[in-house]
């Protein structure tokens, strides 16, 4: 193994060992393309030792083919790629943690273990890898973009997820160097200031398209929204669990329901894409009142979040909901329970939702009771087709492996309008004639001047808070078989200037991540301090 555990590269200089891989290739091409178990294949042309990996395998076919030896094949190349599903959305995820640090909350159910920043667990992938790389921005960066490669994936467009404790609590200046430092790697070189390295990244190999942080609802202030923009952020997480003040009060939440709503509210004005944590099955909480608390999200017009991540509650050894439980005053749900639950949650979620999860990646052996299975989702899906129920959320309509028999010219863009307190939204999504996602683009028209934020710039402006389009994660500039770089993200900007300008509007801003400013200053928008903005008068 190299190092990072990246398997070695194939020596092809051995004749005997080149024409072995050239007909296991072969062998490879030959299969159907509904099979997906290609373990058979490799078993026939073992490596010296066990396997090769596909991460080798795709080295050498690029290899073989740079070389004239072997024919390029698309659909080879998407076989050898390892899990495909990690830029089936456009982008390469790049998760990094933030160092442990105090948390501000006393929840009942949270995990609080030395080597891990709070809430999470020292077993979880994630943390492993941040173990590994003693919680360094600039090594965990760089072992994750070396791994995607190694298994095939285009890293030139990178969303940055910054894991860890509540970001808004930890001290400035270890926020601004931790992005610096990981920008660093993004870049290629350093830079002396987080400033310099957000400029930097417009030109660099790994462009910043969407930068991820999250924290607590009682942590977001004006004054922190602008601090978040000015650090490159786009999309917040925030740590909501539940929409009813009782429930909040007896987990120990340390924060309101109204609180949810003014920070949703505040990062909404800001034109921040929005994920929501909703926790079933807290203390308290039963599979009734979850269903009603669900509905909440969608009912009141404080919350409607972009993005959903469904936590159920998991019942930990060392928390204060394992003494509950084991002086029988908790119980976690049983699997029926759960699935059930979730098929009646999945049944409620609007079309401009992207439901992220249905469980939380927690080995199973850290569980001390309820369910552990961690394909949830599968099961829950499984069992909503065998009852022809649908869900409407982004991620299952997303297009993914369908685009070669898919000419864009004939995606239709439809809008979606719903009303928020702050904003009039349209979800403007692009479908294929079988009804599947293309691509997308959030606009928000604020219902009066942003007062309530210390920026001037967008006080006026309609906002485009994201623009999405579907299919494999193309190289920059490349026009290949997929979706991207094929216009579909013009026809949905285009669309956005058409409804603001018909609602009064002479601004468009939008929340451009900084390796995306370029893309938008080739589409009319101009530089400001914070957000690029298109005149449209």
């Amino acid at each position: 193994m190299a190092k990072g555990g990246v398997p070695q590269p194939i020596d092809l200089s051995d004749a005997a060992r080149r024409a072995q891989i050239v007909a296991l290739l072969r062998a490879l091409q030959s299969l159907p393309e509904e099979e997906r178990d290609i373990t058979p294949v490799l078993r026939r042309y073992p490596a010296p030792r066990g396997t090769y990996a596909k991460s080798q395998l795709l080295d050498a076919y690029r290899r073989l083919v740079e070389a004239g030896v072997f024919a390029p094949d698309a659909a080879l190349e998407r076989r050898l790629r390892g899990r495909p599903v990690r830029t089936l959305s456009g982008v390469a995820p790049v998760a990094i943690l933030t160092r442990p640090y105090p948390c501000p909350g006393e929840c009942i159910f949270c995990p609080n273990q030395p080597q891990a920043p709070k809430s999470y667990l020292d077993g979880e992938p994630g943390v492993l890898r941040a173990l590994q790389n003693d919680y360094d921005p600039a090594r965990q960066t760089e072992a994750r973009l070396r791994s995607l490669a190694a298994l095939g994936h285009p890293v030139d467009k990178v969303e940055l997820l910054i894991l860890g404790g509540t970001w808004s609590y930890y001290p400035r200046r270890y926020r601004r160097d931790f992005l610096r430092r990981a920008f660093g790697v993004l870049n290629g070189a350093p830079s002396p200031t987080l400033e310099a390295a957000l400029r930097r990244n417009e030109t660099a190999p790994h462009r910043n398209v969407g930068l991820v942080i999250e924290t607590r609802p009682d942590y977001i202030t004006p004054q922190e929204v602008l601090s978040l923009r000015q650090e490159g952020v786009t999309k917040v997480q925030i740590g909501a669990q539940s929409f009813d003040d009782r429930l909040l009060a007896l987990n120990k939440r340390g924060h309101t329901v109204e609180d949810v709503r003014r920070a949703v509210r505040l990062l909404r004005l800001g034109g921040f894409k929005i994920v929501l944590h909703w926790m079933p099955n807290l203390y308290g909480a039963t599979p009734e009142s979850d269903v009603e608390d669900f509905r909440r999200l969608w009912d009141d017009p404080g919350l409607r979040p972009d993005e959903l991540k469904i936590y159920p509650t998991a019942l930990l050894e060392g928390t204060e909901l394992y003494d509950l439980w084991r002086v029988g005053r908790y119980e976690p749900y049983d699997e029926r329970t759960l699935i059930e639950l979730l098929i009646a949650c999945k049944r409620m979620v609007p079309p401009y939702c992207r439901i992220n999860r249905l469980m939380r990646d927690i080995p199973a052996q850290y569980i001390v009771a309820g369910v552990k299975k961690s394909n949830l989702r599968q099961i829950v899906q499984k069992e909503m087709r065998s009852r022809g129920v649908q869900c409407r959320c982004i991620r299952c309509r997303e297009v993914r492996g369908a685009w070669d028999a898919l000419e864009l010219g004939e995606a239709q863009i439809e809008v979606v309008r719903y009303d928020t307190t702050a904003t009039t939204e349209f979800f403007l999504q692009a479908l294929t004639p079988t009804g599947k996602l293309a691509g997308f683009l959030r606009l928000s028209l604020p219902l009066a001047p942003r007062d309530e934020l210390p920026i001037a710039e967008i006080r006026q402006a309609a906002m485009i808070r994201e623009v999405h389009v579907y299919g494999p994660a193309q190289a920059l500039g490349k026009h290949g078989e997929g979706a991207q770089h094929r216009g579909l993200g013009t026809r949905l900007i285009e669309e956005a200037v058409a409804i603001a300008r018909e609602a009064g509007f002479r601004e468009l801003a939008v929340i451009a991540a900084v390796g995306t400013r370029r893309y938008y200053r080739e589409r009319g928008f101009t530089a400001g301090q914070l957000y690029p903005i298109r005149k449209l008068t």
